[in-house]
Parts: C-alpha cells; structure tokens; sequence
C-alpha cells in the first residue's frame, strides 16, 4: 500500500484508510471478533489509518479500534473525533458541543479508552455554532503543545470555517462525505480551500454508505435499525433514479474488469495526491476488494466516462434526513 501526506505537518498516512464506525453502530448487527480480525487484515496489507470517533458505539468503537491495534501501534495513524457532545453515560445530548473544557474531558476520554499515550488526528466531528472555532482550535492547538494529540483536523466544515480554524493551530485533515454520488465538494469551495491550503482531504462514506457496491437494490436490504432506511436517498422514487444511474456505473466497472466499489475508490484515488479514502467495512473479503483499488489506474477517458453518467449533482435526495443536515457546514 503506498502513502500518502495529509496536510503540511507531517502527518503521513496509507493511501486508503478503513473507516471503523459500522464495527459498532448505525448499520445492524455487529461481532467484535470479525471486526477484530477485518483489522488485523488491514493492518497486514498496509492500511494503517484507521477512523473512530467518541460517538460510535457511543465509546465502545475507540475501545473496539484500540484492543484491535494492540502491540502494533507504533505502525498504526488512529483518528478519532469529538464534538457530538455525549453526556458522562454516553447519550447523545443533539447538541454540538466546540468549548474548550468539553473537548479536553473529550481527549481525556478518548486516551483512555484507546488506551494510547497520544491521538495521531483529532477532528471536532461538527462545528458547533455558539463556540467561535478559534476558541475550539485554540485549545487545540494547546493539547498538540502538551503532547496530547499530534495533528489536526475537522470534520464538515464550511470554507471559511477551514480557513479560520487553520489560521488557528494547522489543520492537517478536513473529513467530509464525498464520493461519486456525493460531490458537493467539489462545488461549495471544500475542496478548493483544501488545495489552496495545503490541507489534507479524507473522504468519508466513498462507496456511498455502500450503495456503490452495487449490492444494494431494495430498501429490505437493510436491517431494521440500520440508519440508511432513513436516508432521503434510499427512498422510493430518489431510490429508482439513483439505481438507474448506479446501473451505469456498473457497466463502465464491468467493461474495466474492476467491482463499481474499486472504480469509486480509484476515482477518489485520482482527484489528487492529498485525497485519502475511508471506506468502512467489518468484512474481510470487502477490506480486500477496496483495497485493491488503490492499485488500479483510471485513464482520462476512464474519468471522462464516469463523468458522462455521474456528474456533480446527479444524486437523488439529500445525504441526511433534515436534522442531519441541520448539522453540516457551519
């Protein structure tokens, strides 16, 4: 696997990430011993940056990623997040929660769980609007001083934000939702601010919450409680027009001998070298699938073909339910 440099300070990590957050939460069911073992693949095959956050599970994920790593962590970059503010049982309060003596309790936290000695890239998972973000990255940027966190990062932001924030104390990351079917982005200046900057760019949800696999053709292909059930782009008619294109995608993976997952994640793979992929799986053999992607090279003509029936824009419905969105670019 080779690697890839997100942001100025150093902080260098494989070129495709694996996103942990299904091990524990929003997508059914879950077995700590597969997740366990899918780590340990990724780990062999050199997919070394791994995603958690405080509020999955709430906590138990960051225990999950930490047992999982082990003795092998001086080989492994851990990002985790803060920021959905969660009170001392683990709820989620629906706030977000930017002040200074939250997001230290926060780190406090997390190191403890993980149970490492220093957190390679801390996110604010959202912004919160009531606290300015150099406030936020002012103490920060005091906890990197302190030895506590090594790099950077934020998570849905909007351009202004990223530029404040970064003014602040170095943003290493920002994490958004950016995939073939989810490309605003590239529209909103995220992106743009991003190069401009020098700030690393780290996809998440890159196969579409899966829906680039090509694998998911109903609403009953997911469990009960899985979130995606109430995804505006999972349902009825927005469901139908996104398969159609989908089904377009498909058939320019087929003509390449590649999965669609492997065309969606090379296609990432080639909008610049600061782009790091998270594709999140608890399965071995998919772990294996993605990983193969950052092997595989698409030609101009390869890009102009998935922009012919995928451009900016194409997919149908919103990529959260209203109080989701609510959330996003503050």
């Amino acid at each position: 696997m080779q690697t890839r440099t997100l942001g100025t300070e150093g902080l260098t990590v494989s070129a495709e990430g694996l996103g942990c957050m299904g091990m524990s939460a929003f997508y059914g069911a879950h077995d700590d011993t597969e997740s366990t073992a899918t780590i340990h693949r990724a780990l062999d095959l050199g997919v070394t940056f791994l995603d958690t956050a405080d509020a999955y599970g709430p906590f138990t994920n960051e225990v999950l990623v930490g047992k999982a790593v082990g003795s092998r962590r001086e080989s492994v970059q851990i990002a985790t997040k803060f920021g959905n503010e969660l009170d001392a049982d683990g709820t989620r309060t629906g706030r977000v929660n930017g002040h200074p003596d939250y997001l230290r309790a926060s780190v406090e936290g997390s190191l403890q769980r993980l149970g490492v000695e220093v957190i390679d890239l801390y996110y604010q998972h959202r912004v919160d609007p009531q606290v300015p973000v150099e406030e936020t990255f002012g103490a920060l940027g005091e906890l990197v001083a302190a030895g506590k966190l090594r790099y950077l990062g934020i998570s849905e932001a909007a351009p202004e934000t990223i530029r404040r924030a970064h003014a602040t104390a170095p943003l290493s990351a920002v994490q958004t939702e950016y995939s073939l079917f989810t490309r605003d982005v590239e529209d909103n200046g995220v992106l743009e601010v991003c190069r401009e900057l020098r700030i690393g760019f780290v996809p998440y949800s890159p196969l579409g919450r899966g829906f680039l696999s090509g694998k998911i053709r109903s609403i009953d292909d997911f469990a009960e409680d899985d979130f995606r059930r109430t995804s505006p782009r999972f349902q009825g008619e927005n469901f139908q027009r996104n398969l159609d294109v989908l089904d377009k995608v498909v058939q320019i993976a087929d003509d390449k001998g590649v999965t669609p997952s492997q065309l969606a994640l090379a296609w990432l793979l080639a909008h610049g070298e600061q782009i790091v992929p998270i594709p999140g799986t608890r399965r071995i053999e998919n772990l294996e699938e993605n990983v193969a992607a950052a092997d595989l090279t698409l030609t101009q003509q390869d890009l102009d073909a998935i922009e012919a029936v995928s451009p900016a824009g194409v997919a149908a419905g919103e990529r959260y339910s209203e109080q989701g969105m609510a959330t996003l670019h503050h």
